[in-house]
Order: C-alpha cells, then sequence, then structure tokens
C-alpha cells in the first residue's frame, strides 16, 4: 500500500459496554468508569459467573420487522455504522452514486449464537429454520450494505482479535487504490454463550473485573460492541469534515502457536516496522500506543516487552478494562478511541492496574494524560499469531 493518496477519517461510531455513542463511551473512559458483572443475556451452568461487559441499554436501529431477524452482531455493526455516518454528515441517500465500500471485522460474527437449534438438532427434534435462515442473512458487512443499498466492495475479515484494525487497513487500501470514494471499515461482535465458555475452558477469563498489564492480571473479560470509521479520500473531503488521518497499517503472522503469542514478539515487531514504513513516521512521533492489553499473562508480558524495545518512554494504556474484550470488534473500537483522544488531546487512565510486573520492563498511564503530540498507534495481537497495526494522526495534521 503507498501513501500516494492520503485517506482521511471524517466519521466515527461506537457502542460498546463503556456506553451506548462514542461520547458515553469516552465520558466513562475519562470518569474511570466501569461496569462488568455476571451475563444477562444467555445463562450457562459454568460454577462461575465471570464477569461479562455487556450493552447496559437497548439499541434502536430503524428497520422492518421482517429486517429485525438480523443477528445481534450484524445488527451492532449497523448501529455503529449508521453513529459514523451521521457524524460524517451522510444520510443513505447522499450515498447513492458513490462508490461506497463496507469492510468489517468479526470473530464471532453471527455463527455462534445458533446453539439452540443445534441443540434441538441432536435431540431427534425438528428445530424450525429461522435460525439458520437468520444466519445466512447476517454476515455484518452485508447488513450495512444491504440495508444502505450500497453498490461498493463488501468484505468482512474473520482474523481472529486483530479483524476490526484489519479491516481498517484493507478499507484504506481500497482508497488508495481508487477503488473507492467512501468505506464503511470497523468491526462488531455480540457475547456469545459458545465464547463465553470456550474462554473459560481456556483458563484465561479472569473472575475479577480484568487488570491489564498489572502482576496480579488473571485474564480478560468479555465484552460486545462495534466501532467504525468512515474513511474517504483526502482530495475528494472539505479539510472542516477531517477527523484524522489513517498513515500507516501493518501485519504479520507469528507462525507460532494456535493462541499463544510468539515470545520474542518477532510478528508484532514487524507489523510495527511495516505501519511505521507505510506512515513515513519513526518511533519518536508517536503520542501514545492504544495496546492490546488483555489482561492475560502471555499477551500482556509479551506486548510489554516490545513496547519497551520499539517504543521506549512512549505512553500507553489497555481500554479492554473498559470495555472488555471484545473479540473481531477490538481493534475497530481501540482505533476509534485512538483518534477520539488524540482530537482530545489527552489518554484515559488504564483501569485495572496497580502494581508493576517485574517481567514486564514498562507500566501503562494510571491518570488521565495529556498528549505531546498528534500522531497515535493502535495495535491487535490475535490467536493464530496475528498481528495489526494502525498509526493514526489528527485532525488534518
Amino acid at each position: 500500500m503507498t501513501c500516494s493518496l492520503p485517506v482521511v477519517v471524517t466519521g466515527l461510531g461506537c457502542l460498546s459496554g463503556a456506553g451506548m455513542n462514542l461520547n458515553e463511551n469516552l465520558k466513562n473512559l475519562f470518569a474511570g468508569c466501569r461496569y462488568p458483572g455476571a451475563p444477562i443475556r444467555f445463562s450457562t451452568d459454568h460454577p462461575v459467573a465471570y464477569p461479562v461487559l455487556e450493552l447496559r441499554d437497548a439499541f434502536k436501529l430503524p428497520l422492518d420487522e421482517d429486517q429485525l431477524v438480523y443477528a445481534r452482531t450484524g445488527q451492532l455493526a449497523l448501529a455503529a455504522a449508521l453513529g459514523a455516518l451521521s457524524a460524517a454528515g451522510y444520510e443513505e441517500a447522499s450515498l447513492r452514486g458513490r462508490r461506497v465500500g463496507v469492510c468489517i471485522g468479526t470473530t464471532v460474527g453471527c455463527a455462534l449464537n445458533c446453539d439452540d437449534f443445534y441443540r434441538d438438532y441432536k435431540a431427534g427434534k425438528n428445530p424450525g429454520m429461522a435460525i439458520i435462515e437468520r444466519y445466512l442473512r447476517s454476515n455484518p458487512a452485508a447488513v450495512i450494505a444491504r440495508q444502505l443499498k450500497l453498490n461498493g466492495p463488501v468484505q468482512t475479515v474473520v482474523n481472529a482479535c486483530s479483524s476490526g484494525t484489519d479491516a481498517i487497513g484493507l478499507g484504506a487500501s481500497w482508497l488508495r487504490s481508487g477503488a473507492c470514494d467512501i468505506v464503511i471499515s470497523g468491526g462488531a461482535d455480540e457475547l456469545s454463550r459458545v465464547t463465553y465458555a470456550g474462554f473459560s475452558s481456556l483458563m484465561i477469563t479472569d473472575t475479577e473485573p480484568c487488570k491489564p498489564f498489572d502482576v496480579n492480571r488473571k485474564g480478560l473479560n468479555l465484552g460486545e460492541g462495534a466501532g467504525i470509521m468512515i474513511l474517504e479520500r483526502a482530495d475528494r473531503v472539505d479539510k472542516t469534515r477531517i477527523l484524522g488521518r489513517v498513515l500507516g497499517y501493518g501485519s504479520a503472522c507469528d507462525a507460532h502457536h494456535l493462541t499463544a503469542p510468539r515470545p520474542d514478539g518477532a510478528g508484532l515487531k514487524a507489523a510495527l516496522a511495516e505501519a511505521f514504513r507505510t506512515a513515513d513516521v519513526g518511533a519518536k512521533q508517536i503520542a501514545f500506543v492504544n495496546a492490546h492489553g488483555t489482561g492475560t499473562p502471555d499477551n500482556d508480558r509479551i506486548e510489554g516487552r516490545v513496547l519497551n524495545e520499539v517504543l521506549p518512554g512512549v505512553p500507553f494504556l489497555s481500554t479492554k478494562g473498559y470495555t472488555g474484550h471484545t473479540l473481531g470488534a477490538a481493534g475497530a473500537i481501540e482505533a476509534v478511541y485512538t483518534l477520539a483522544c488524540l482530537n482530545r488531546g489527552e489518554i484515559p487512565a488504564s483501569i485495572g492496574f496497580a502494581e508493576l510486573d517485574p517481567q514486564i520492563p514498562v507500566t501503562p498511564v494510571t491518570v488521565n494524560t495529556p498528549l505531546g503530540g498528534h500522531i497515535g498507534l493502535s495495535q491487535s495481537l490475535a490467536f493464530g499469531g496475528n498481528n495489526a497495526v494502525l498509526i493514526l494522526a489528527a485532525g488534518g495534521a
């Protein structure tokens, strides 16, 4: 990907366990408020009620009754997309005649909340096909394209927990190649009984609110939500509409283990090097890093060591203490936060951190911290050894 055609961000949309819109998310982040609790949308027979961060309020969409069969992930993606489009000054009609692409990352997608169907089928019952029909209609990128009647490229990225980051990087490349005029990009994921039980079985889920980078961290909390960016080519946008720029993107694989990151962080370092190269900036120009910071022992130890080696002295934080780990949506939500914080000129405290881990040579910020620059970095480390990095700049800087 080249930087000959600058890509700008004109709209941001976000909903998560930290808030139902971007402003509410930021308010809770900077107030140090988080709301973990036992799952309320599903139940399991697991003896431990691991805390999660679900959406605390219902959200409404302009859908007909027959369209409400979309799975929750598709609805989350659409809600965040509508919020981002509104922030960018677009209505559905104003997109007509424009080449608008949709690129959405997800992990759970719409597949893992079909377990009632499979349970009945295995029991010899004859379950109705409504759940399967919902699954077939609920590809989150296709939901957005269908509802808004868009005719550009449509892609769903399923690349574990780097999916949202990769989707934004891919969407930016569409603009740089001239394939689109506008791209709706980001990530979405819903909470699922299957993922809840799966992460519990991996024994990387904390029984308390998670503590990224803390010596007493025990694992992650799951969350749900969506983050969306409206990307456009800089030469086709009035400067007054520009919230920021996508300067660079890098992606690399550890090729090491199904779930654990490579101990020397080589894949993350490669992704960082590619992001710096495409952005044409150096580590000293980065004002802060929005780290992956899951609260799991391996991720935080290896990520912290790489930050110390590649970005020494650069302030960093994890926002997963506020949102939980939203899987395929995480990188997109964190990219939205990164740009919003750059424009605000400060970052929130990395909630949950209290005590230094002697195996991690750096510590996240523990108070709301003013920024000394206008360029930020958001990174994701995913199962399968996937690593993805975005470098973003504030406003029209």
